[in-house]
């Protein structure tokens, strides 16, 4: 896919999930999910590249400006939105899949100091709700939701609901749309 495809497939994923958003323009002009995935996608390249400086301090400027922090080597899928944004963490070895959304304040993040695989790993189609933490190298299966405020320390199958301190999966209902679980107060701690 082309460098402008690729934008124009970012900015339509933020207006599928934002209800706010009002027209391309705005999204891209004033939305610093996309400016922060946008730029990690440079400091990406750049550390995939052994640019490894450079990169870091690039992902930190990005940090000062959003108030995002996505380390360069993490690897995210297409379409990944990040709504409002301020306090995202995302770590180093951390895997997002295609078409994820994270609310404010979301911690992607680890809970060891041993090398290898720390931090976790998001299929696709998953949705984060606002403050939620997710420790380790755990992996939260597709088409999952994590309430917010939720701590999530173990693995979790496709299709779950996630809440609580530690989190507990349970099994989605059928017809169970992503957008009311995340605003459903019973999901909120």
């Amino acid at each position: 896919m082309s460098f402008w495809g690729r934008i124009r497939e970012d900015v339509a994923a933020a207006k599928l999930r934002d209800p706010a958003a009002r027209g391309n323009l705005e999204i891209a002009v004033l939305y610093p999910g996309l400016h922060a995935i946008w730029a990690h996608r440079v400091w990406h390249a750049l550390w995939r590249r052994g640019f490894r400086f450079v990169a870091r301090m690039g992902s930190q400027v990005t940090r000062w400006l959003t108030g995002i922090e996505i380390h360069p080597g993490a690897k995210i899928g297409r379409r990944f939105f990040i709504d409002h944004g301020m306090g995202v963490v995302i770590g180093e070895t951390a895997e997002v899949g295609d078409d994820v959304m994270l609310y404010h304040g979301v911690t992607l993040g680890g809970r060891q100091r041993e090398g290898g695989k720390r931090h976790p790993t998001l299929e696709d189609g998953v949705a984060v709700g606002a403050g939620a933490k997710i420790l380790g190298p755990i992996t939260v299966g597709a088409h999952s939701v994590v309430g917010a405020n939720a701590v999530v320390t173990k693995d979790a199958p496709p299709d779950s609901v996630l809440v609580g301190v530690p989190a507990k999966p349970r099994s989605r209902r059928a017809g169970e749309d992503t957008r009311a679980i995340l605003m459903a107060p019973e999901y909120v701690i």
